[in-house]
């Protein structure tokens, strides 16, 4: 049997999408269809990330968000809570959600849909770029933050990102992005974010990844399920997590 890398007319991208939703290409492409997909054994997918890199994080608490996928139903209740908590304005964003048009192996189309935000990555390029250390790492929460004063809008922060996940506001002349509710929730005692705590289908999970009794620690941390992150080949070393179940 080819490895699913080989498969005729499956390019790479393609391949990395379909280990993201689980699967395992094992046929060959035919008319536009693929042929055979198998699911993809869950040790394999295991390895997708290695957590065990993530242990030992000088940060305490650690924020990080564990996102279920598949129970996304795109009812964006997740993007009004952070509109009106973060004041986003309507050209802005610190959460949205993506979707993608994919076929099941019998060639049906579906939707599949995947929430972004920030990643609040632990070798953030965001970080390194900036000329006036107006983005920096939260040296207890490891919460990637912007400091509004400090920023003189060159957006070399923005194109480093490799998650698109920053935009210029116009009222603040500054960058802004999502920054886990730091000062708008957590500072104030909340517990969780507001995209979190509005999502009716428990898909976004925000917890202390440094805490081993957490519900993140536990959901990134089971021996039979995939987890993966977006963009691993950048080095970046995202925290925000993605599993099926």
């Amino acid at each position: 049997m080819k490895e699913p890398g080989s498969v005729h007319g499956i390019t790479e991208m393609e391949r990395r999408e379909f280990l993201k939703l689980g699967l395992k290409i094992t046929g060959v492409i035919a008319g536009g269809s693929i042929l055979s997909v198998v699911a993809l054994p869950e040790k394999e997918a295991r390895a997708l990330v290695d957590m065990e890199t993530y242990d030992g994080s000088p940060y305490n608490p650690h924020y990080c968000m564990v996102i279920r996928q598949n129970h996304c139903v795109d009812c964006e209740l997740c993007k009004e809570a952070c509109v009106k908590t973060n004041s986003v304005p309507d050209y802005g964003y610190r959460t949205t959600i993506l979707e993608k048009r994919l076929k099941d192996p019998e060639g049906r189309e579906f939707s599949s849909f995947l929430p972004v935000l920030c990643n609040h990555c632990m070798n953030p390029p965001c970080v390194r770029v900036c000329p006036t250390k107006a983005t920096i790492k939260d040296e207890k929460t490891g919460i990637v933050i912007m400091i509004d004063h400090k920023c003189i809008g060159c957006k070399t922060c923005m194109a480093a990102c490799p998650y698109n996940a920053r935009y210029f506001n116009e009222e603040k002349r500054a960058i802004d992005k999502c920054n886990f509710c730091l000062d708008t929730r957590l500072s104030k005692g909340k517990k969780t974010t507001a995209c979190a705590e509005a999502c009716p289908a428990n898909v976004r999970v925000f917890g202390d990844l440094a805490d081993r009794k957490s519900e993140v620690w536990k959901l990134t941390h089971e021996p039979d399920k995939a987890i993966w992150v977006l963009r691993p080949e950048t080095g970046a070393k995202p925290v925000i997590f993605y599993r099926n179940d």
